[in-house]
């Protein structure tokens, strides 16, 4: 299994866990990797701080390439869905989820409130105008790739990968009693894709 920006290593090691004989897992912040080494270490776990566009592996090296809310923030994603598809064996599978196109598209990332702070709407515009914006994350400015659905899910087929599974995740039912989480069905705000690497 390949974990690409594994930050604190939860999806490597539950991996590990289940069975991955080996996993590599990369994150080009070493802070998040210290946290990983320390919290989630497991003898089939190896963690590396690597960034992407520097990861070079063997073909067909991996039967899974996992990827965990990283592509919005590459900004070539044609150049990751070929490596990806080269670096898998026939048959493996690759998992990532994102940032919803709706949800990166205006680029602030926040509702549009009214003049007493209630919640009016949620922003959506330039949404067919691909590329970077500007947003804060954790209290930090961040540069982000928007991109549309199109894109993400035509890129893949166009290089040769199946579509497995596409999901707009929603809070379950039994957490849409706490605070905010009914607005959090007013938009969708991940994106969850699986894909083949045909045999």
């Amino acid at each position: 299994v390949l974990d690409l920006g594994c930050g604190y290593g939860w999806h490597a090691r539950y991996a590990a866990e289940q069975g991955a004989a080996s996993v590599t897992a990369c994150d080009i912040s070493e802070k998040m990797l210290a946290v990983a080494r320390e919290k989630n270490a497991h003898s089939a776990v190896t963690y590396r701080r690597e960034a992407f566009e520097d990861a070079d592996y063997p073909a067909e090296a991996f039967d899974v390439v996992l990827c965990s809310l990283m592509l919005h923030y590459l900004a070539d994603y044609g150049d990751f869905v070929e490596k990806v598809h080269r670096w898998l064996k026939p048959g493996g599978i690759l998992v990532y989820t994102v940032e919803h196109p709706v949800f990166t598209a205006y680029g602030s990332q926040d509702w549009y409130y009214g003049p007493d702070g209630e919640i009016l709407h949620f922003p959506v515009d330039n949404y067919y105008y691909e590329g970077e914006r500007d947003a804060v994350f954790l209290g930090e400015h961040v540069v982000k790739y928007h991109r549309t659905l199109t894109t993400y899910l035509n890129t893949l087929l166009d290089c040769g990968f199946r579509l497995k599974r596409v999901v707009e995740p929603q809070p379950p039912e039994d957490m849409l009693d706490l605070p905010g989480m009914r607005d959090e069905m007013r938009r969708p705000m991940m994106l969850l894709v699986s894909a083949e690497k045909p045999r």
